[in-house]
């Protein structure tokens, strides 16, 4: 017999601070081959495919290499990112309020960040069934 689990809750979706959303697009707006596109309402920034950063309710996310995120986390700059409690995006950290509110910390990660997507082969885009 096979155990049956409870569906998870899909977290509700708060609105962006306004504030969060001008800080994001300051910092990405202009990065060579980025595309901006909308997950669940939310700005991101993709290259080749591959998510790079994004906006998440109040926090601003960030895909980096293994070891980029260990240092980042161990300087309590950031924490692993996790949309949904006990469910980590294991690529992907939370900036703190400091590095998103400081101009130059922050392009220093992002461009961290652009440089390991960046070492990722293109995501092919799978054609939708009709």
């Amino acid at each position: 017999m096979t155990k049956k689990t409870k569906p998870q809750k899909m977290p509700k979706f708060i609105p962006a601070p306004a504030q969060i959303v001008t800080l994001f697009h300051q910092n990405v707006d202009g990065l060579p081959n980025v595309e901006l596109r909308k997950m669940f309402g939310y700005p991101c920034a993709f290259i080749n495919g591959q998510m790079l950063t994004g906006v998440f309710a109040n926090h601003i996310m960030l895909r980096l290499s293994e070891e980029d995120r260990t240092r980042i986390i161990q300087t309590k700059r950031a924490r692993q990112f996790e949309p949904t409690p006990g469910r980590p995006m294991r690529e992907y950290v939370e900036l703190s309020e400091e590095v998103i509110r400081s101009k130059t910390e922050f392009n220093e990660w992002l461009i961290k960040g652009v440089e390991y997507v960046n070492s990722l082969p293109p995501k092919i885009k799978e054609k939708r069934r009709k």
